[in-house]
């Protein structure tokens, strides 16, 4: 999946973006944040020092994937990356239960193929990584008490995910069941401590399906 001189990308919402600094340039301290993103570069770069890759974090705090696409341009084209790993969709459920401002589902589905197959345009032998939206009942203040609703849309951008991920022939990173195995071990707060947002036990989790999912 790496090879020499390979220029991975993250990119996102709150959760790959994770207080990255902004300030610097990517090679200094926490120009990945803290959370998962950072947690692979660290180990990506110890373990294949002789590949010379550079990785970039360009996660959103906030972002649906209208934003996403938006800013393909500036924060993923220009950057020329050989593999983008892209985890969105949260974010489309979230704000309409906040602020009406949500992606419906056949937009979401309509705005990330797009966003692939200009990627694929751009970049034409890119690889692509598609990372599950995902979210645990406990501490979901979200849902505004409803869950099973929200747990049913969440479902259908999920689904969209895992359905692009075939259509583009991209690599599907299941972190909805991970999660809900790692809850046989913890409580759900333990991993999401609102529902969404990862504790640092939770970054762990997503980092480790991605190595076992992308660099198996």
């Amino acid at each position: 999946m790496l090879t020499k001189n390979d220029i991975l990308l993250f990119t996102g919402d709150s959760i790959t973006d994770c207080g990255r600094n902004r300030t610097e340039e990517d090679i200094h301290a926490n120009a990945a944040g803290w959370g998962y993103a950072n947690l692979l570069k660290a180990d990506i770069l110890y373990n294949s020092p002789y590949l010379e890759l550079t990785i970039y974090n360009r996660g959103i705090g906030g972002n649906r994937v209208v934003d996403l696409y938006a800013r393909a341009k500036e924060d993923c084209y220009n950057l020329h990356p050989n593999i983008i790993s892209i985890l969105i969709g949260i974010n489309d459920l979230w704000a309409e239960y906040r602020r009406g401002t949500g992606v419906e589902v056949e937009k979401f589905r309509k705005i990330y193929d797009i966003m692939l197959n200009k990627a694929r345009e751009r970049l034409p032998d890119v690889k692509l990584v598609l990372c599950e939206p995902f979210s645990l009942k406990g501490g979901l203040e979200a849902a505004q008490g409803n869950y099973d609703a929200w747990r049913s849309e969440l479902e259908e951008r999920q689904n969209v995910v895992k359905e692009l991920a075939q259509k583009h022939n991209a690599i599907f990173v299941p972190l909805q069941s991970a999660f809900n195995a790692a809850c046989a071990k913890a409580p759900d707060t333990y991993w999401l401590y609102d529902g969404v947002h990862p504790t640092e036990a939770g970054h762990m989790l997503i980092a480790q399906v991605w190595k076992e999912s992308v660099l198996k």
